[in-house]
């Protein structure tokens, strides 16, 4: 795992050293093991490494045989021992060990279709000397980022938007759009970045520049609805588990220290037990927990540690959020409020004082619809018969239930479900994702912003991304569209932020590929089975797993944010989103955000997640902008 920038120039100018020792420089914390570069003209290559496989050879930037060929990777290639005896069988000389060199290779033999032959994760830069061409790609999840700025003299680009920062000629001003869209995600999708003419290459394309010629491509796109013979359970179950166990062991190959992060979800509690399998010491494994029981998962991995006979270690966090908060913010970039990154930044910061890779659970909820609002859509279908008046009348009962000042309740959650019950499905399914809806937004956006920005953007670009599934249900539909969006930008961010800024390389079996592919092509209803998540998935690893972990109800990996706005962070919250330079920013009406903290504070309501991605949004102001 590693950080990678480069430049080039089309006016014929010297890539300047200098600025690639700078952006260098700010990604020290992906690679603190190796630093090389590659200038060569009006091009250069920058790289961070963190040495993972072959601990002597494999400093970057490699190349081919003759020199006409230069690459820089971050990531891993799982498949490169196959790869690169295919290689060799063909001629080529490899001069180190690592998986990285089997890519320089392969874009001999195939240029850019060598894409298909990788089975991993990464983003990588290939400089053809030859064709005076610059090739850039990113994996088909997008487990590894690249953002890139352009003009009409040069284009540069980096893993992380404070390297490509180092840039004096990028500037920092805010994209409106994007700034929109982060208040719906609680993230900010491909392509855009919170900077003007900075962009995000998307998960699954690569992007091939030369003259001041851009091309972007798409080269790999997940199918649902295939049209097979369905087969049984039982094959399905034993292909799942074939499957999985293959995507494990392919992770395991490392010359450092591995353990598995987060043992208590059945996702990660199945790596567990596969990794038992392949491994003769005791797989370390980590968790933390919190002093509030509703978000303490330490029992649970307490158990499965025994059950399994792991090297457990555990962290019991006190946060201190006021202190920590700077820091996450500068590693991010741009605005982020998934408050779930704090206990993700730590587990990261505990893990790597013990390995320097683990594995993840990440990416079984979005292929086996493991997450509430897909049993949400599905039932809401069943209303869909009732006339609308009807579906505003249930809900007008349904008002009458307690108050709560917790997100978690059941109470509060009937509520958002029949809120927006009477939306069309696109719509409300954004209702209920979203962190701030339409109509929050009318109230929160002053008007000369609101003026400024398309409110209906966020529904219509998932919406073009529903109209690429044909012949799938919505529910179906709907997560296949969090593959496309909630996984690559929010969840992956967040782990690909909080391990590297650790120098920890993070390994997610679920999201290989090919076991997503095999994923894809079981019938729906096996997924949620008669409003049972992840049905087909529980079936194949109830054999692996003790039921206490099996049977338990899903739990996010949250904090306590509602609580926390009302204690620790009630006096910093106010001071900050009240502060006359947060108001002079002119994006939104103060006395909305006075009677959001009033209501919070006094119980009526929980909006500790609006408060949340407020606050964040004015600290990253303050880091980048002031």
């Amino acid at each position: 795992m590693c950080g990678i920038c480069g430049v080039l120039n089309f006016n014929g100018e010297k890539a300047e050293e200098s600025l690639l020792r700078q952006m260098s420089s700010a990604l020290v914390h992906r690679g603190p093991d190796a630093l090389g570069y590659y200038v060569q003209g009006n091009v250069g290559f920058g790289h961070r490494r963190l040495s993972i496989i072959d601990l002597a050879t494999g400093n970057q930037p490699l190349h081919n045989e003759e020199k006409t060929a230069w690459l820089i990777m971050n990531g891993e290639i799982y498949n490169f021992r196959q790869l690169r005896t295919e290689l060799e069988k063909k001629g080529h000389i490899f001069r180190t060990k690592t998986d990285a060199e089997v890519i320089v290779h392969l874009y001999e033999e195939h240029g850019v279709e060598c894409l298909q032959y990788l089975r991993g994760m990464f983003a990588f830069a290939i400089w053809d000397e030859e064709e005076k061409q610059l090739f850039i790609a990113r994996d088909r999840l997008g487990k590894k980022p690249l953002v890139y700025w352009q003009d009409k003299d040069r284009f540069i680009f980096a893993s992380e938007l404070r390297a490509l920062l180092e840039a004096p000629y990028i500037e920092r001003e805010v994209d409106n759009q994007a700034l929109n869209l982060y208040l719906s995600f609680l993230y900010i999708p491909a392509p855009w970045t919170m900077f003007k003419k900075v962009k995000k290459l998307p998960p699954a394309h690569y992007l091939l520049i030369r003259n001041n010629d851009l091309r972007m491509k798409r080269y790999w796109n997940l199918q649902f609805g295939f049209k097979q013979r369905r087969k049984g359970v039982d094959d399905y179950k034993q292909g799942l588990i074939e499957q999985l166990d293959e995507a494990v062991r392919m992770r395991l190959v490392s010359d450092v220290p591995l353990g598995v992060r987060r043992i208590v979800k059945i996702n990660s509690s199945a790596i567990v037990a596969l990794m038992s399998r392949h491994c003769r010491n005791p797989v370390k494994t980590f968790s933390v927990g919190f002093s509030n029981a509703l978000y303490n998962e330490l029992r649970f991995a307490r158990i499965l540690s025994r059950d399994l006979k792991t090297e457990h270690h555990e962290l019991m966090v006190r946060p201190n959020a006021i202190e920590i908060l700077p820091e996450i913010v500068r590693h991010y970039g741009e605005p982020f409020a998934d408050c779930s990154c704090i206990p993700t930044y730590y587990l990261a910061q505990f893990a790597a004082q013990t390995v320097k890779v683990a594995l993840t659970g990440d990416g079984g909820d979005e292929s086996f619809a493991g997450y509430y609002r897909y049993t949400a859509a599905q039932a809401a279908e069943l209303f869909d018969i009732f006339p609308r008046f009807l579906i505003l009348g249930m809900y007008s009962l349904v008002k009458w239930l307690p108050n709560s000042d917790d997100v978690r309740t059941l109470s509060w959650q009937i509520k958002r479900f029949f809120k927006s019950l009477h939306l069309p499905p696109q719509q409300r399914y954004l209702d209920w994702i979203a962190t701030f809806t339409h109509s929050d937004k009318a109230e929160l956006y002053d008007n000369g912003f609101a003026d400024a920005v398309d409110l209906n953007h966020d529904l219509e670009f998932r919406a073009a991304l529903y109209r690429q599934n044909q012949g799938i249900g919505f529910a179906e539909s709907a997560m296949k569209v969090d593959i496309q969006t909630y996984l690559p930008y929010d969840l992956l961010v967040k782990m690909d932020i909080a391990t590297m800024a650790h120098s920890l390389e993070a390994r997610s079996p679920f999201l290989d590929h090919r076991f997503m592919e095999y994923a894809a092509m079981i019938p729906f209803d096996l997924k949620l089975h008669h409003f049972t998540s992840k049905y087909i998935l529980k079936k194949a690893l109830s054999e692996l797993l003790p039921p206490a972990i099996m049977h338990r109800g899903k739990q996010g990996f949250a904090i306590p944010i509602g609580e926390w706005v009302r204690g620790q962070l009630h006096d910093y919250v106010r001071d900050i989103l009240l502060d006359a330079v947060t108001a002079g920013r002119g994006y939104f009406k103060r006395q909305y955000i006075r009677s959001l903290l009033k209501e919070h504070m006094e119980h009526k309501t929980d909006n500790g997640y609006k408060i949340w991605t407020l606050l964040m949004l004015e600290l990253w102001h303050r880091e980048f902008l002031d």
